[in-house]
């Protein structure tokens, strides 16, 4: 049982390999330069005309189911990578929520602290360099006292 899985594993990716090399062949510029030319043979050798689109039709019938599934190859890989980067910005976002709350509680802790220092009295020691201005009599008097 196992060989035969293995041996089916090995047949699928040698039939993708050669589907999306397909795709990738007749998806080049190189290959509508060869039709062109293989387009233009019946104006030099009309009595092959018949045999050519014979095998134009054959090209066709194995092409046509070959770039389906070169397709369906490659854009299993875009999917992949698709919802890997996905993943990658939920993990990003939730990054830049959590930062956001953050800067939320740090935030509303400094407009408190603001809004504590607008609130308290002002100072009646006044330290300048090496002086200390001391107002006596509170607000409301005139003198003050100073020491040196």
């Amino acid at each position: 049982m196992s060989v035969e899985k293995n041996f089916k594993a090995v047949l699928d990716q040698a039939n993708e390999s050669i589907a999306v090399k397909m795709t990738m062949l007749f998806g080049s510029i190189w290959c509508v330069y060869v039709f062109f030319v293989f387009s233009l043979i019946p104006v030099l050798m009309p009595q092959w005309q018949n045999t050519l689109l014979y095998i134009s039709n054959c090209i066709q019938l194995v092409a046509l189911p070959a770039l389906m599934v070169g397709n369906a190859v490659l854009s299993r890989g875009a999917d992949k990578r698709a919802a890997e980067d996905h993943q990658a910005l939920l993990e990003i976002l939730s990054d830049v929520r959590e930062e956001l709350a953050d800067l939320k509680d740090r935030t509303a802790g400094l407009a408190q602290s603001a809004s504590e220092a607008l609130q308290r009295p002002e100072l009646e020691n006044v330290s300048i360099s090496d002086q200390t201005f001391v107002d006596v009599e509170g607000q409301n008097g005139k003198s003050s006292g100073g020491g040196a």
